[in-house]
Formats: C-alpha cells, sequence, structure tokens
C-alpha cells in the first residue's frame, strides 16, 4: 500500500506563517492557528507543505487502509483558508446556517476570510468536530 505524503514534517510553523505573502491571509492564518490550538490545547505541526495539523489520530477504513493523521487542521491556500475537518459537515448543519459567508467540500471548510464568518459559531463549529473525533477514537 502506498505511504500516505501528507505526514509531520517538523518544520517550523510559525516561519511557514511568516512567510505569507498578503499580510490580511497572514493575519487570518495566525487567528485561525491561535484559534485550533485553543480548541485542542494542541501544538501546531507541520503536514507536508502547506498544511498545520493539530491533534494526531489513527484511522482504519473499511478497506483495510490505516493511517495517521490530524485531528484538525487549515493550509491558507491562495483562495481561501481551507480548514480540515476530520468528520465531515452532517452534524453541523445549525452551525454552518449561522456561520457566515464559506463553502463545504466532503471535509473541508473554505473561507475567503475570517471578517465574512461568525468567530463564535466557527469556534463552536471546531470545538464539536474535535470533541466528535476524540470520542470515536477513544
Amino acid at each position: 500500500m502506498a505511504e500516505l505524503k501528507t505526514q509531520p514534517t517538523g518544520e517550523d510553523v510559525e516561519a511557514f506563517l511568516a512567510a505569507i505573502p498578503d499580510e490580511r491571509r497572514r493575519a487570518d492564518a495566525r487567528a485561525v492557528c491561535d484559534l485550533l490550538a485553543r480548541v485542542t490545547g494542541e501544538p501546531a505541526v507541520m503536514w507536508g507543505t502547506a498544511i498545520v495539523g493539530f491533534g494526531r489520530q489513527h484511522l482504519r477504513y473499511d478497506s483495510g487502509r490505516e493511517l495517521d493523521w490530524m485531528v484538525i487542521g487549515f493550509s491558507p491556500r491562495k483562495a481561501s483558508t481551507t480548514i480540515y475537518l476530520s468528520d465531515g459537515f452532517d452534524a453541523y448543519a445549525d452551525l454552518l446556517g449561522r456561520l457566515g459567508k464559506h463553502t463545504t467540500g466532503r471535509a473541508c471548510l473554505y473561507v475567503k476570510r475570517l471578517a465574512d464568518i461568525d468567530p463564535v459559531v466557527l469556534e463552536e463549529l471546531l470545538t464539536r468536530s474535535v470533541a466528535y473525533v476524540r470520542a470515536s477514537n477513544g
């Protein structure tokens, strides 16, 4: 089975954030990083070259595939900040409706500007996601 390319690297998270060229995107990334550190109580760790992850979980799929992955993470992409949730969005319809301007993928929340979303709702969404993942991994 192929090895997962996105793994913890030991690279410096602060250097990664400081290198974000756009000032607003850099400020948003630092704010999301601080929020995820507070929500998880875990240190920020670089996963691959562009994802900042928090916590660690071992995943086993029905196919038999197993891998280690972050509990939650984000990446300050050029078009938007991407927040990676391990559990998707099915349980969060109540929060997504109040969150503000965003889009979602299967397990990704895309936010163009933090100023466009409600920070209290975002923190509740992230807190519930982390709690779910931790409860599921016992």
